[in-house]
């Protein structure tokens, strides 16, 4: 019940990087694997910032996804943000991925997410309003519109 509580106050008062550390340590000694990601996540946010976006993801008949993922950052996908190669290819660029209140997303359904690029300065020409593509597999995955972009406090 604690850690719920100070969870909460980290979430409406800026609080360090090492706070979330040491509320992540504390969730994994517990053995409450989510609300350790949850911590890891806040931590990754404020070292490195995060791009908040709504995603849309392709129906079942239209793309490889069947069934739904967890929403708690475990998904990693790829994501076309624009960037290419010197030699003018697309390129692909990786973020974790959580969906705000939602346990899982499925095939067809919309929600809006965060992302941590495991690459963020590759991210950063991202504004408001870009529509970028998400890939986990050919074809396409979904597409995510750009709601806000949150750079690093520390």
């Amino acid at each position: 019940m604690v850690l719920g509580v100070l969870i909460e106050i980290g979430d409406v008062q800026p609080v360090s990087v090492d706070f979330w550390e040491r509320l992540a340590e504390a969730a994994r000694q517990m053995m409450l694997d989510r609300s350790r990601r949850r911590c890891e996540w806040r931590g990754w946010k404020i070292r490195h910032g995060t791009i908040r976006a709504t995603l849309s993801l392709v129906g079942a008949e239209e793309g490889r996804r069947r069934t739904a993922f967890a929403a708690d950052g475990r998904l990693r996908p790829m994501w076309d943000i624009g960037n290419r190669t010197a030699g003018g290819e697309r390129e692909l660029n990786i973020a974790r991925l959580w969906v705000e209140y939602a346990q899982e997303l499925g095939p067809g359904e919309t929600a809006d997410v965060r992302l941590a690029p495991l690459s963020p300065e590759q991210w950063r020409h991202l504004k408001c309003g870009d529509v970028i593509t998400m890939y986990e597999a050919r074809p396409d995955s979904g597409t995510a519109t750009v709601i806000e972009v949150l750079p690093p406090r520390a």
